[in-house]
């Protein structure tokens, strides 16, 4: 991923918030026929290796973990806040016109070698991980554990476990830092004026950049 400097995202925390966040993350590999991309919501085991380890899995009819070679390197991305950026909200628009859109996001690659795991003993521990870290926000949380042990097996016959632990990640957030000044405090107003959950966030983020604030969205 190409990485100006001024929107190098270096902190190591405010990365793996990132992911944690934004935990359906696009995992791309490659086997004999190419590059293969799938959808899959991990968990993220912090304690494992200094980025952690993703934990996830698949259907047992995805044929990607069949074709997946050993010792392939993958990358993981998740994608965090993004928005659309016009220059009508730039007072550098009516003073010299030399502005154009550009589109603001902050994103984290995670890159490892994925393996293989079929252990139920696994499965099961990574299941009720994943669950639990989604479920934490509800009221009630629904377990795993509150659905019968025989469907729970039944249903896990037909998935497939992912572990990558993370060798490297890559963080970015493009959030107008090589704008004027002006242009960004324009932009802050603009996002703020909509009332989508996604342009608050962004601007929150550019915010942030303005003030050399670390980001949590």
């Amino acid at each position: 991923m190409y990485i100006k400097k001024h929107h190098q995202l270096n902190d190591r925390d405010a990365v793996l918030a990132l992911m944690e966040a934004h935990p359906l993350g696009a995992w791309v590999c490659h086997a004999k026929e190419g590059l293969i991309a799938n959808h899959v919501p991990f968990f993220l085991d912090r304690t494992r290796g200094p980025y952690g380890t993703l934990l996830g899995h698949v259907a047992r009819a995805n044929s990607v973990w069949r074709v997946l070679p050993p010792d392939t390197p993958s990358v993981v991305m998740f994608q965090g806040a993004q928005s659309y950026i016009t220059p009508g909200w730039y007072p550098g628009k009516a003073e010299h016109g030399k502005v154009v859109p550009t589109w603001n996001y902050v994103v984290a690659h995670a890159h490892g070698t994925a393996r293989v795991i079929e252990d139920p003993t696994w499965m099961l521990n990574m299941l009720n991980r994943l669950t639990d870290s989604q479920e934490s926000g509800q009221t009630l949380p629904w377990r795993v554990e509150d659905a019968p042990p025989d469907y729970i097996r039944k249903l896990m016959r037909g998935i497939v476990g992912i572990e990558i632990p993370i060798a490297r990640v890559d963080g970015k957030l493009k959030a107008s830092q090589d704008e004027d000044m002006q242009d960004r405090h324009g932009t802050v107003k603009g996002l703020q004026s909509y009332h989508s959950q996604q342009s608050q966030n962004m601007a929150e983020l550019v915010l942030g950049a303005l003030t050399s604030e670390a980001p949590q969205s």
